[in-house]
């Protein structure tokens, strides 16, 4: 029944969100979607740390694009609602040369052969302009794409659905490649490549497989992404994508499906949303992630599947007053935190403006010591009764998950092989 209520929502999202800026949000995280499944293809299901994933999603968004402008131009006849399997299969394309260097080692030496390989093509962006454009990319417009069925995905709910519909049946797809003989497999090299080998099967082609779809999911988010923003530069395939990737894939939960789905939504509200409001998102994004590696190695989706085991096993219930009492000190100190944090970047960043500024809706000042002792205050008011509620709350957890049956959660460890 998950994938039946997953379409409903999609299809009931803009009704509840009708705005223009929340429909562009929600194809954004289908976009987002898409490349965390695709990532976590290699990373979760394979044990493959990449650190060149962008490579392919920014490449097929590149191919699409180019696609869109040969076809819009006339040369041929392409629905845009096809677009983002032009992008696919060029990420594909691109996953089988690239694929073939880096699959024949793991472990690190997979991690820095996909390190290279990406700096490789984010240096061509600039040596290659005709196909890359050069520091401005390459633009397109999808209403000049062949119109089918009266649908020309100028407007903004027509892509969102397009969208929506790519990112059920890719989720769909490589949902059921893990059930596959093949993603077994796969779990077999990430856990034991010797074994594997032993009984007949070459690592070595299993990863390549891997690499090859991972590249094509990964193409079709650039496509969609091309589509999306009718643009494609350089970033597309920068370091600094690939590491979003793996960031909020690993936020979201790595060896749980949902888990690079939660990281999706994670990233879009992040780059978006938390940017738009605060300088010192970055210095919070890398807060949230040491803390879910250290506590909570398993992601949201890991934090989430283990409370519904508890809930199943009737162990939940008694641990509620304690997630209620460590909920509230951690907000409590987390805001006080965050009142410091402001203030810092606000003193750093606009010394020659006026000392006083407004963070959600609180004036501060921050050569009023009043402000800081406020601050202060609340860090020490939630922060002391969260350590002295956090042991106990700890050992009444291990308790009822003793108790449930449930096994340890993953660690980030076995991610990365």
């Amino acid at each position: 029944m998950v994938w039946p209520v997953c379409a409903v929502l999609l299809v009931c999202a803009p009704l509840l969100f009708s705005g223009s800026f929340a429909l562009a949000l929600l194809s954004q995280m289908g976009i987002s979607i898409v490349a965390c499944l695709s990532f976590n293809l290699l990373f979760g299901q394979g044990g493959m740390l990449s650190f060149g994933h962008a490579v392919y999603a920014g490449l097929g968004g590149f191919f699409a694009m180019h696609a869109l402008n040969v076809f819009s131009a006339g040369a041929g006849w392409l629905p845009v609602s096809l677009v983002p399997l032009c992008g696919g299969l060029g990420g594909a394309a691109c996953a089988a040369v690239l694929g073939y260097a880096s699959t024949r080692r793991a472990g690190s030496s997979f991690a820095m052969i996909t390190l290279g390989l990406g700096e490789l093509v984010y240096a061509l962006t600039t040596l290659l302009p005709g196909f890359f454009g050069g520091e401005a990319g390459i633009a397109g417009n999808r209403v000049n794409g062949q119109v089918v069925w009266g649908l020309s995905f100028g407007p903004t709910i027509e892509l969102y659905y397009l969208l929506a519909l790519y990112t059920l049946i890719c989720a769909l797809l490589m949902y059921l490649f893990t059930r596959t003989p093949l993603g077994q497999l796969l779990q077999a090299v990430r856990d034991n490549p010797q074994r594997v080998a032993s009984i007949g099967y070459d690592p070595q082609r299993v990863r390549y497989l891997a690499m090859l779809l991972a590249g094509f999911f990964a193409g079709i988010s650039g496509g969609m992404a091309a589509l999306h923003f009718e643009i494609v530069n350089a970033e597309a395939v920068g370091s600094a994508r690939s590491a979003a990737y793996l960031v909020f894939t690993v936020l979201g939960g790595s060896a749980n499906f949902a888990g690079p789905v939660l990281g999706g939504v994670l990233m879009v509200v992040c780059t978006v949303l938390l940017s738009a409001g605060t300088k010192a998102w970055l210095l919070y994004l890398g807060l949230g992630f040491v803390l879910v590696v250290v506590y909570a190695p398993g992601g949201l989706a890991g934090v989430l599947a283990q409370q519904v085991r508890l809930a199943h096993s009737g162990r939940l219930m008694p641990l509620l007053p304690c997630y209620g009492a460590l909920a509230a000190c951690a907000a409590v100190a987390l805001w006080g935190a965050a009142l410091a944090i402001e203030m810092l970047y606000h003193q750093q960043l606009h010394a020659a403006s006026a000392s006083a500024f407004t963070f959600l809706g609180l004036v501060l000042d921050t050569a009023a010591p009043g402000s800081w002792l406020t601050a202060l205050g609340l860090l020490l008011a939630g922060g002391l009764p969260w350590v002295w509620l956090y042991p106990r709350c700890a050992a009444r957890y291990a308790q009822a998950k003793a108790a449930s049956g449930s096994g340890a959660q993953p660690t980030l460890a076995r991610g990365i092989g």
